[in-house]
């Protein structure tokens, strides 16, 4: 039921240097776009455009709006994930779009979108139909999740009359333009940016020779970090960990994860080992954000086990990328590590951009009453070793 195949955004065509800072910049802004509510104009890579509004923030008079600019009947793009539990389509395609008769309101997209609300089939009638690879309305499902949004997005194709110049139409219009090609590209491109912008010494608890390297990308996003423990040397592989941040498990000490366990774990022993790194990735659930982790919390509480309460979401199970992991270890110097993890996949993540693993090192923990069986659902469904 997983997808084990490499992260798709790999095999794309790389955007030139010089275009770089204006791709992210683009796909920065209309992130913030789309958390504050506010529609964006995108355009696909078959030449057509969607106006599109993330269905979090959606209401019925902005629906109304989206609809009347557009000049267009709007529906509810999802992925194929939320469909599939839905019963609407096969988890197999990435993105579905909805249609409803009667026409679509503010109230069912949201209950469609949003496995907490209560969604009731009838009076509706559903059809639908797979969004096109990199398409418009791909590519607002994708911004959705850049934002850690519920990934689902109202669209409507751009038929006003005078949009014949979409760039200019939508700045009559007070809208953001953005090229689907910026959109799938930027995990790529943001790690390529990653630069080190501060550092410190700071002496942890049983690894007192420790430095702390913050790096940023170029369209000035969140950090990750670098835990240096004592002085590693490059020309050897170097023990590592991959570390996802995880504020429930890391700072509040949760005990519904292990992750609390594993990150205090492997401080320590790097620090046994005399040198190494971790690197702390701003990568909250396994990619999908505090606010979506915590949703996917309550569905566990109702019966899904971690795995399908992401997928109840309408998220894969791992929406995890490497890329930030493998540039930054680039940038210190080190291209060959002792990967600490019970995850092979992360294995296969890492050494797909470009990281040799010269070995896979065991990293387990005792497990307790609360998460006993998140732990098993990693084993059985992640193919975790332990």
């Amino acid at each position: 039921m997983n997808d084990k195949r490499p992260n798709p955004h790999l095999s794309l065509v790389r955007v030139p240097a010089s275009r770089e800072p204006v791709s992210l910049l683009a796909v920065d802004r209309a992130i913030s776009e789309l958390r504050r509510g506010r529609m964006v104009a995108v355009r696909g890579n078959n030449g057509t455009a969607a106006l599109t509004q993330a269905a979090e923030g959606l209401t019925q008079e902005s629906l109304e709006q989206l609809a009347g600019l557009a000049g267009a009947e709007p529906a509810l793009t999802i992925t194929a994930r939320r469909a599939a539990v839905l019963g609407l389509a096969e988890p197999d395609g990435k993105i579905v779009t909805v249609v409803t008769d009667p026409a679509l309101t503010a109230v069912a997209a949201i209950e469609i979108a949003d496995p907490l609300a209560n969604f009731q089939m009838d009076p509706l009638e559903i059809t639908t139909r797979e969004a096109q690879t990199y398409d418009s309305e791909s590519a607002a499902v994708t911004l959705t999740k850049l934002a850690r949004l519920l990934p689902a997005a109202i669209t409507a194709p751009i038929e006003a009359k005078e949009a014949d110049d979409l760039a200019r139409w939508s700045m009559r219009h007070d809208l953001l333009f953005i090229d689907s090609g910026d959109i799938f590209q930027y995990d790529r491109t943001a790690a390529r940016s990653l630069r080190a912008v501060s550092e410190a010494q700071i002496p942890l608890a049983g690894a007192e020779d420790t430095k702390v390297i913050a790096f940023r990308p170029a369209d000035g996003g969140i950090e990750h970090l670098a835990i240096l423990i004592g002085a590693p040397d490059p020309s050897e592989p170097v023990l590592t960990r991959i570390h996802s941040e995880c504020f429930t498990g890391d700072l509040l000490g949760s005990l519904r994860c292990d992750c609390g366990d594993q990150l205090r774990g492997a401080i320590s022993e790097i620090a046994a080992n005399g040198a190494g790194v971790l690197l702390y990735l701003a990568q909250e659930g396994r990619g999908i954000g505090l606010v979506n982790k915590l949703r996917a919390y309550t569905l566990q509480d109702q019966g899904f086990d971690t795995i399908d309460a992401n997928e109840q979401l309408g998220f894969d199970a791992d929406e995890r990328v490497f890329l930030p992991a493998a540039r930054i270890l680039q940038e210190l110097g080190f291209d060959t590590v002792h990967l600490m993890t019970n995850n092979p996949l992360k294995v296969d993540g890492l050494a797909a951009c470009g990281v040799s693993v010269a070995e896979r090192v065991a990293h387990t923990f005792p497990s307790n009453k609360h998460n006993e069986d998140y732990l098993r659902t990693k084993i059985a469904r992640s193919g975790h070793l332990f």
